[in-house]
């Protein structure tokens, strides 16, 4: 249950003054529902007035707040030009107010003849003659402050308005008991918790109480990890020492490279404790995590239990058993397969197996976790693309067996610092080398002027006996006429290829997605036009061309993992990325990146730095609460220090029942990472 203390911030907006349905449909765009979203939606900003009594042109290009009168209108002889109304300060001075595009009666309402207004705006020169465009308004008993916050906006909303709801969302904001280990508040110098929120409001330039709530979220965040971590360790789970015999019949076409070897080894030592294992495998595409997770599952059956396998997808979770299969022939292991898909006798026969022991290894999507599928000593569950389930998923995949060890795996690889925020409560281990054989992608930039040429060079590889993906960015026509959507580009490609063109996009439902993804896998269909959701894991090796749209509107990581999805055969691969003409900074160095590395993890550290945390931490589960407060310079330099003060907490202050503890028991519910909390309850 939420502390009582924390109900006002957690009330509807509505229970705002002056917030009706009307203003809450703006607020709603911008994801502010409750108390608490407006008082963490903070100012990107501000806007410093200098308070004049008279007009002056040395003030020009300053935003200045000044008392005038309306002396005359001029309107425009265009219906599209701009509405005048000339003013005079104390002095006789005058100023020209300018209105584009609205009523000419709106403005007289606004501004009546000979009535003094107090205004505010840049002040510029035109000619010789001093205007200001669009002034700001202020109520003659409110006036303007010299300093006010710029928030980010939807249309509807003004800046001042949002700062005046800030203002009320702070008000009802109640003192709350300290969290933070008193030596880094001092070191720190940072305020109390309501008075940074209040400052970091008032001044977005104040750094220290910037500085304060973001270190809040990431301790609240590491604290929660934590006591994820704790629950888990602290079930009975029990040893798997493998004896070596299965492994030893493997018979691999290669060696394992140094850094799969490394993987096994601390995996086979997290596997022999008796706390249940909780390890994030981190590598690239095609950097052999396949392997270690068979490795494992090996050590697994070989210590007389069952390991499971778990896909995001069918198709994914079809093709990891085809692959076990091969890669155990031969071998006395039952492997087995569950999706949605599978009804009746076969999976009947699939449950018995599983309740009896005979099948040793079980590979398919949340399917295998629902209630009527029962093991009869499931030991080990392996968990791919990781990032597709939250920490609270993570969590349930382990009720099926008594604390069975985890291993997770990702083919996002994740900044070191960033590591941290999103899977603090597991152990990390990286793939940070490829095994021989796997082909570098040639990855080639080229203009959205040559398209034609594009489409031809396509052609000549289908016929050639090749297939090829092309990525678009978005869906629809309408939510963005100026982006080559999906359905436009499968037309025209259509138009060429005929029926060998097929179209693969989210809105699509599960199994139309598997229908369309089994006939290009089989070879049926030539192009496959998606958008990102063929990210991850789709794995047909006679796919050696990748063209992706607009690549200069992805983010580095996301053009790194949708080219991974060539160059997984023996063949040459190349990824044609297609940009627009008007590339910003940050676009050309990202593009020139990626031509220049295929090395995952360095584009992971640049993308960190290009685009910032937030955006990367975005891309999680819709349900996974994200960072508000913390930036991505944030990460940087304060993660550790909530990482050791949040293990401090927990080693040395008692947990959560020593009087700070109560205290960050609060942090947990306010920052919303209260699943530490309800862990240690049913726990």
């Amino acid at each position: 249950m939420r502390p009582d203390i924390l109900n006002p911030l957690f009330a509807e907006v509505t229970a705002l003054k002056g917030v009706g349905p009307a203003l809450a449909k703006p607020l709603d765009r911008l994801g502010l529902h409750r108390v608490v979203d407006i008082a963490f939606h903070l100012p990107t900003g501000f806007i410093d007035r200098v308070p004049r009594d008279e007009l002056d042109m040395a003030d020009a290009g300053r935003t200045i707040a000044i008392t005038v009168t309306p002396v005359d209108y001029r309107t425009s002889s265009s219906p599209r030009g701009p509405m005048r109304v000339h003013a005079t300060d104390a002095k006789g001075n005058y100023v020209s107010l300018i209105y584009f595009g609205g009523s000419t009666g709106w403005v007289k309402k606004l501004l009546p003849l000979g009535e003094a207004k107090r205004i505010s705006g840049k002040l510029e020169m035109y000619g010789q003659e001093l205007q200001i465009v669009h002034p700001d308004l202020a109520e003659p008993d409110e006036g303007f402050r010299e300093r006010e916050a710029i928030y980010p906006l939807s249309e509807g909303l003004t800046s001042r308005r949002l700062g005046q709801l800030a203002h009320q969302a702070i008000e009802r904001t109640p003192d709350l008991p300290e969290w933070i280990e008193p030596g880094v508040k001092a070191q720190h110098q940072w305020p109390d918790w309501r008075d940074a929120l209040a400052r970091a409001h008032a001044d977005p330039a104040d750094h220290k109480a910037r500085e304060r709530l973001a270190y809040d979220e990431l301790f609240a965040n590491q604290l929660a990890f934590m006591l994820v971590r704790q629950s888990s360790r602290s079930r009975k789970g029990r040893p798997l020492n493998g004896d070596g015999r299965l492994r030893t019949m493997l018979n691999l076409p290669y060696a394992p490279t140094n850094a799969q070897a490394r993987t096994i080894r601390e995996i086979e030592g997290d596997l022999a404790q008796s706390a249940p294992m909780l390890r994030l495998l981190q590598g690239d595409v095609g950097s052999g995590k396949t392997l270690v997770a068979t490795m494992a599952l090996l050590m697994a059956v070989e210590a007389g239990a069952q390991g499971a396998f778990l896909a995001p997808t069918e198709i994914l979770a079809r093709q990891h058993y085809d692959t076990l299969r091969r890669t155990l022939a031969g071998l006395p292991v039952n492997v087995a397969v569950l999706t949605g898909r599978d009804k009746g006798r076969v999976r009947e026969s699939t449950l018995m197996g599983l309740a009896d022991g005979s099948i040793h290894i079980l590979v398919g999507t949340h399917a295998i976790f629902q209630e009527a599928v029962a093991y009869r000593d499931l030991a080990l569950v392996v968990v791919d693309e990781q990032h597709r389930f939250g920490v609270a998923q993570r969590l349930l995949l382990q009720e099926k067996g008594a604390a069975p060890h985890l291993l997770a795996m990702t083919a996002t690889p994740i900044p070191r610092t960033l590591t941290l925020a999103q899977y603090g409560e597991m152990d990390v281990s990286r793939l940070d080398e490829m095994p021989p054989g796997r082909q570098p992608i040639e990855t080639r930039v080229m203009s959205e002027d040559r398209l034609g040429e594009i489409v031809d060079a396509l052609g000549r590889h289908l016929d050639g006996g090749g297939q090829a993906y092309w990525v678009c960015p978005l869906v629809e026509e309408s939510e963005k006429s100026d982006l080559a959507a999906a359905e436009a580009r499968a037309g025209s490609l259509q138009a060429r290829f005929d029926d060998r063109v097929g179209l693969i996009h989210g809105r699509m439902k599960p199994a139309e997605k598997d229908a369309v993804m089994a006939r290009f896998a089989s070879g049926d269909l030539g192009v496959l036009v998606a958008t990102t959701v063929i990210e991850v894991g789709v794995d047909v090796p006679n796919a050696t061309l990748i063209v992706i749209e607009h690549a200069d509107r992805f983010g580095l990581a996301q053009l790194h993992q949708l080219r991974g999805r060539v160059g997984r055969g023996t063949g040459r691969s190349i990824c044609l990325l297609i940009r627009g003409n008007g590339l910003s900074e940050t676009s050309r160095a990202r593009l020139a990146l990626m031509r220049e590395t295929n090395d995952g993890f360095r584009i992971a550290e640049e993308d960190l730095r290009l685009r910032g945390a937030g955006e990367m931490l975005g891309t999680r589960q819709s349900g996974e609460q994200g960072y508000r407060l913390a930036t991505p310079e944030h990460f940087a330099s304060l993660q550790q220090t909530a990482h050791d003060d949040a293990r401090l907490m927990i080693d040395r202050d008692g947990g959560l029942a020593g009087s700070r503890g109560q205290a960050a028991r609060v942090a947990l519910y306010l920052f919303e990472r209260d699943a530490g909390v309800q862990l240690l309850r049913s726990g």
